[in-house]
């Protein structure tokens, strides 16, 4: 089994690491670090996983835009539920790259578009040149990157925990990960500001793409096809499923096609990155530098391993 390409949601692990790890984890001068070594750490939990088939031959750190312009102009309330980030975190994040960079992982932008975007291209790539890849990151769009050689991995208390492939995908939710825009344009992703359409959870989200096989067959089957009349639309959405759910598919049928093209991760172009290893000494020296002392004599020792 080839070694597999790890592939990072950096914005998705400062955020994580900002509010899980207390803020008296400071520089030289007070200042919180906690986001940049929660961060680090969690990447070095794979890099010096105890399993060959979770060590990478290489990292890739992608960042992005908060939110793609084009996904706020298919419905402006995309991420506008979502606080401004803090001042304590923003002075971490412009740092974090140079951190990610000395300890030679790859830092990939997704530009205008967001991290996810980035990650999923990065994954096609790699997965189309027969290597494997392993996302690290908790946004569920994610799971619509996940094939036969792309999974999520997963982390608990500082290890590898597990990965999600297409048989866990279809576990939790039903679907193949195929579908997973499709589901969230029907259930919704409170993370990211989408209602989803009114009275449908899940469950019922699955059982409809279950039967239907796409976003677009559901609303077909609801009698959301263009051209149709009122009532002949109600008949046909009795026969296939409840009239409840059908007519919110029919009321809400633009809003949630809009839903999916949101939730459709985006290709850019990118480059198959060559097998890199990580640069211990490197990321010491910067980590110094950054007042982060511990993390410094970690990477150290590491480095002479």
């Amino acid at each position: 089994m080839p070694a597999p390409l790890l592939i990072a949601d950096v914005p998705w692990l400062l955020y994580r690491s900002f509010f899980a790890l207390p803020k008296s984890i400071v520089d030289g001068e007070g200042q919180p670090v906690n986001a940049l070594l929660g961060t680090v750490n969690a990447l070095l939990s794979i890099v010096e996983s105890d399993s060959p088939a979770h060590r990478p031959r290489a990292v890739v750190a992608c960042m992005g835009a908060e939110q793609a312009d084009y996904r706020v102009r298919l419905y402006p309330a995309y991420h506008a539920h979502r606080e401004p980030m803090p001042a304590e975190l923003a002075a971490q994040w412009t740092k974090a790259p140079a951190l990610l960079e000395s300890l030679g992982w790859i830092m990939s932008d997704g530009g205008e578009l967001e991290a996810d975007d980035a990650m999923f291209s990065h994954a096609r790539v790699e997965a189309q040149a027969g290597g494997r890849a392993l996302l690290l990151t908790g946004d569920r769009d994610l799971f619509g990157a996940v094939e036969e050689r792309v999974a999520i991995v997963e982390l608990a208390k500082g290890r590898v925990a597990g990965e999600v492939g297409p048989a866990q995908v279809r576990e939790r939710y039903g679907i193949d990960p195929a579908l997973v825009p499709d589901f969230i344009a029907l259930r919704g992703d409170p993370s990211d500001g989408l209602p989803g359409a009114p009275g449908i959870g899940a469950k019922t989200a699955a059982e409809l793409l279950q039967a239907h096989g796409s976003l677009e067959a559901v609303l077909a089957a609801a009698g959301a096809d263009a051209g149709q009349g009122t009532a002949a639309a109600a008949v046909k959405a009795a026969s296939v499923m409840r009239p409840r759910i059908a007519a919110s598919l029919r009321e809400n049928a633009d809003l949630l096609h809009r839903f999916k093209q949101v939730a459709t991760l985006q290709l850019i172009e990118v480059e198959r990155p060559p097998d890199r290893e990580t640069d211990f000494a490197g990321g010491a020296r910067v980590a110094g530098e950054l007042g982060m002392e511990r993390l410094a004599e970690r990477l150290a020792k590491l480095a002479t391993a």
